[in-house]
This record gives C-alpha cells, sequence and structure tokens, in this order.
C-alpha cells in the first residue's frame, strides 16, 4: 500500500457499505468531499459492468471512491459517517440487496487508513455498538473501475426512481440530521 494524495492534498479512500447510490448520495452531502465516485472493486473481472457485477460472479462489490480534504474531514470521521449509513453486520448484503457485490468493506489506501479502520472497529466491538458481529472487510486498495455514468449522482438525477424513494431518502434524511453539522 501506498499513502495516495493527489496534487491537491486531496486524500483517497473507498468504501463498499451496499448499493453505492446510498453511500455516493450521502458523501456528496459533507463538507470536505470533493468528490465521490460510484464504481466496482476487489474481484477478479477486468473492467466489469454493473450486469456482471449484479450475478455475483465478478467477485467485486459496489464501491464509492472519495476524494477528501483532510484538513476539513478527517479519515475516522468519514468512517464514522461510513458506518452509520450501512449495517455492518451484515454479510454479503444490506437488507433486501443479497450477494457479495453488497459487502461491507474498507478498501484500505496505505498503512495509516489500515490502521485507522481497525481502530475504530475494535472499538465498536468493545462498546458493543451492534448485538451481532461487525463483519466489514479492512482490505488493501484494489483496480477502482468507475461505474457506467449513469450511476454516478444517481440519487440527485433520479429522485423519483422507486428504490430510491424506499430506500435511499428514508436513510439519507436520518444521515442529514445526524450529521448536520458536516453538511455543505
Amino acid at each position: 500500500m501506498t499513502k495516495t494524495i493527489d496534487n491537491n492534498g486531496l486524500q483517497l479512500t473507498t468504501l463498499a457499505g451496499g448499493c453505492f447510490w446510498c453511500i455516493e448520495g450521502a458523501f456528496t452531502q459533507v463538507q470536505g468531499i470533493h468528490s465521490a465516485i460510484s464504481g466496482y472493486m476487489g474481484g477478479h473481472t477486468d473492467n466489469p459492468s454493473y450486469e456482471e457485477i449484479c450475478t455475483g460472479k465478478s467477485g467485486h462489490a459496489e464501491v464509492v471512491q472519495l476524494n477528501f480534504d483532510a484538513a476539513i474531514i478527517s479519515y475516522q470521521e468519514v468512517l464514522e459517517i461510513f458506518f452509520t449509513l450501512h449495517d455492518p453486520t451484515q454479510l454479503n448484503r444490506q437488507g433486501n440487496d443479497i450477494g457479495s457485490q453488497y459487502r461491507s468493506a474498507i478498501f484500505c489506501h496505505d498503512e495509516e487508513q489500515q490502521h485507522i479502520a481497525k481502530k475504530i472497529i475494535k472499538e465498536m466491538i468493545a462498546a458493543k455498538m451492534f448485538e451481532q458481529d461487525i463483519v466489514t472487510q479492512v482490505c488493501p486498495i484494489e483496480v477502482f473501475y468507475s461505474g457506467e455514468k449513469y450511476h454516478q449522482n444517481y440519487v440527485n438525477n433520479n429522485p423519483e426512481s422507486q428504490y430510491c424513494q424506499a430506500v435511499v431518502s428514508p436513510k439519507l434524511a436520518k444521515f442529514r440530521k445526524t450529521f448536520i453539522d458536516k453538511l455543505k
């Protein structure tokens, strides 16, 4: 793993927490997040399509790659938000979305991210924040494949879709109440 900081001093992290639309929809509203790109990571298929991801056979998870300014929002704060956006105790699923593509995973871009991710999980376990075991994987970064154009900024572009109305909107409403001080 090598530290991933771009020319502007922004850091990168890649998170999998079920459907990428929910994760992306929340993080695009957070101060210090410069971009949130939906895509795929963690599998064995090169340049996978959404259709291949949906079969579960590619091995990839739906992820969101965040470009963030650590002077405004720390990596730990990013992960704290991440853990409120999904259920890290559900193995290979989030609610009715079932399959390894919906797993909970943190793809670490460097050793510091790995240390922080493991520390936060250990603290949540010690605090007994969840009744079930946390199954979030902490993995080294792999090749990131950007999702198709229509997946980018999906929630803002498709607020009337049934999935957004039934699943994403309630999660985002709860998120906004919880993190009002972190919103743009």
